[in-house]
């Protein structure tokens, strides 16, 4: 037996503990859910998921979203290993581009490194073990075992528990100005923001490296790897990630895994791939980093055709109705978490993809939002900016528009206000269909944007004189209602007219 070893996480508690968090971002997290068939939920196993949030010196800001499997161990460790690769020290406001993804590159590489080297007396007791169990026999229970024998395989079962498990990673780091995304598995980023031309972007960053990307298919290929059963299997090991941080299994004894038996070198990685620099200079609007759960409870329930605008929808509703950004992620993961529960129960056609889901987290960090003045209303002085995003209803096949208004203040500094209508409802779009919304996609190999200027804009620009009160006191309205006078009044053959009750007075 190995000696005792000390806990790598009790040795890497004070790593960063005196780093501030940044104050400009709220995390949300939901557990991992199984429902049963009364629609009840039951949480199958402790939250895997990790996140990070730092501010470090010369203008830098960290932040991370772990999706953790098999335990919480690799992403609870790349969390604040990471962290201490770069905030403590490691990168200044000379750095060029090149070498803040050199520096990046280094840190996931010494996070690998260093996580193996906590399980290393742990894989080799193991090992070392597994050479005097008796081979698996199904007519031997384990009752029928010598006590010797028992004793090793319980304690194989333990060393399997401490070594087991992995991580995927998206990262975000902020360095004068500028945004750099690393990722490493099936976790997102989106970029909302309000371009100069008056076009409004939600941009998804990079592609997650799964067994459908044709680029990750064809690095596997190269290595020997046979893709298409990839591509068919859709899983590598029980998860559909081709790079991941940990999981001694894919990276060390590969070899034993039929799908990656032929690869002539280790196919699973942990190299991030890395994009940027991105300008934020005059940039409004918010960061999204999601874990893998998030995501695939959305998509579960709502199919992936709108998943990346309906996601901003909801955070630009929070953002205008809540005066925190905590506040605001957790309503977020809050809702998706209903509306996947909701699609379940509904027995609706989406339903059989809804029996679960795995733990959720959610950070959002905003760029030049402020949401000090919660009280802020159109007749203050604000901008309306409004949102069209997907509805409909269980009652209804037909799709229409739900505007949601941020209310901004005239120093173009962002702020949230009220919302002038409810948000997104829990109806699943007809497959195929595409909502009434004006954002429209387009996918390139390193990101897919989404981009709209007219009325569906996320931040259209409006006079600042729409919203000023005449002499009456009164604000002008924002809708013209002629049309709906005209129709009521031409439905009312008894000649009532719209003076009495409708229309304006």
């Amino acid at each position: 037996m190995a000696t005792p070893r000390r806990s790598f996480m009790q040795s890497h508690q004070s790593w960063t503990d005196d780093l501030p968090l940044c104050q400009m971002c709220g995390v949300g997290t939901a557990p991992n859910c199984v429902y049963s068939a009364d629609g009840k939920g039951t949480q199958s196993h402790p939250n895997e998921d990790g996140h990070l949030r730092f501010r470090g010196e010369d203008g830098c800001f960290l932040y991370g979203v772990f999706n953790g499997y098999d335990g919480s161990r690799v992403a609870n460790f790349a969390s604040q290993c990471l962290t201490a690769e770069l905030l403590l020290g490691q990168l200044n406001s000379n750095h060029t581009d090149n070498d803040v993804r050199r520096i990046l590159t280094q840190a996931f590489d010494v996070v690998e490194k260093s996580y193996f080297e906590t399980i290393d007396d742990a894989l080799a007791e193991k090992a070392n073990l597994s050479n005097y169990v008796l081979p698996h026999n199904e007519n031997v229970s384990f009752l029928q075992l010598s006590p010797q024998n028992q004793k090793m395989q319980e304690r194989l079962k333990e060393l399997e528990q401490e070594v087991s498990g992995g991580s995927t990673a998206v990262v975000a780091l902020i360095l004068n100005n500028k945004l750099y995304i690393a990722n490493v598995g099936t976790n997102r980023a989106l970029l909302c923001k309000s371009s100069s031309d008056g076009q409004n972007q939600v941009l998804q960053i990079g592609r997650p490296h799964s067994t459908d990307n044709e680029d990750e298919l064809q690095r596997l290929a190269a290595l020997g790897v046979d893709s298409a059963r990839v591509r068919q299997a859709g899983q590598i090991a029980g998860q559909s990630s081709t790079r991941r941080l940990g999981d001694y299994r894919v990276k060390f004894n590969y070899n034993e895994i039929d799908l990656l038996s032929a690869a002539k070198s280790r196919p699973i990685i942990a190299e991030p791939e890395i994009h940027g620099s991105q300008s934020l200079d005059n940039v409004t609007g918010f960061l999204l980093l999601m874990s893998e759960g998030l995501i695939n409870a959305l998509e579960s329930a709502h199919g992936p055709e709108q998943a990346n605008q309906e996601i901003v929808a909801m955070v630009a509703a929070e953002l205008a109705q809540q005066t925190s950004l905590e506040a605001v992620a957790q309503s977020v993961v809050e809702r998706i978490k209903r509306l996947h529960h909701d699609v379940y129960v509904s027995g609706r056609q989406r339903a059989a993809y809804c029996s679960r889901h795995e733990d959720m987290t959610l950070l959002i960090r905003t760029l030049n939002y402020s949401l000090d003045d919660a009280a802020l209303t159109p007749t203050q002085g604000g901008r309306i900016y409004p949102v069209s995003v997907p509805y409909s209803n269980s009652q209804s096949t037909s799709k229409t528009s739900v505007t949601l208004s941020l209310v901004m203040p005239s120093q173009s500094t962002l702020t949230n206000g009220t919302n002038t209508a409810s948000t997104l409802e829990e109806g699943t779009p007809t497959p195929g269909q595409s909502p009434t919304a004006t954002l429209q996609s387009t996918n390139t190999q390193t990101q897919s944007s989404s981009s709209s200027s007219g009325d569906g804009s996320l931040f259209r620009q409006r006079g600042s004189q729409a919203a000023q009160p005449d002499e009456t006191g009164r604000v002008p309205p924002y809708v013209d209602f002629s049309q709906f006078y005209r129709l009521w009044g031409s439905d009312h053959s008894d000649g009532q007219s719209t003076q009495g009750g409708l229309g304006p007075q």
